[in-house]
């Protein structure tokens, strides 16, 4: 009897063993999530590839506006600093005495108008006599001792200086006192 008891106290073992399915299951479900993750990896570097090309693009964008601007003021500059020499010639011509007063009032109207192009143009003339000399926008020729005058001041322009915005054109030629 006492086998019997033994033979029913035995409770059989219950073994999981994964059927062929369940194996199948388990490895495409693993399959299909790193599949995922590297469609997501993909996906993310895309993006970024795509944000910094737009990026790059509009970089591009600002730098050509940017030497388009320079190409103009430096063409408008280069043209200026050729009609400078007209100026300086006519206002040569109206500092001379003559009879003919026709002839005076033809350079003067002459001289006004090349004014009002330049001043239309953003060019402005470099105030010089009697300020305070500036290597940044004057050009000192000739330097005197006076006294009488401030340290470094401007007693005598030569030839006129001129600017476009804060681009010095030309500098101002000076003399310039102590």
């Amino acid at each position: 009897m006492s086998k019997k008891n033994n033979d029913q106290n035995q409770v059989p073992e219950e073994t999981k063993e994964e059927t062929p399915e369940e194996v199948t299951e388990a490895s495409q479900e693993k399959q299909e999530s790193s599949q995922e993750e590297a469609l997501q990896q993909a996906l993310r570097e895309q993006e970024d590839k795509y944000l910094r090309l737009l990026a790059e693009y509009d970089n591009y964008r600002k730098r050509s506006q940017k030497e388009k601007e320079n190409a103009w003021t430096t063409a408008r500059a280069d043209t200026i600093k050729e009609l400078l020499p007209v100026y300086d010639n006519l206002e040569r011509a109206l500092k001379q005495e003559t009879a003919d007063e026709a002839y005076a009032k033809g350079v003067q109207m002459t001289m006004t108008q090349l004014k009002t192009v330049l001043e239309k143009l953003g060019v402005e003339e470099i105030p010089a006599q009697g300020e305070s000399f500036d290597p940044n926008v004057h050009n000192a020729v000739m330097h005197m001792e006076d006294e009488a005058l401030g340290e470094n001041t401007v007693v005598e322009v030569f030839q006129a200086g001129f600017k476009m915005g804060e681009k010095v054109i030309r500098h101002a030629m000076v003399k310039v006192a102590n």
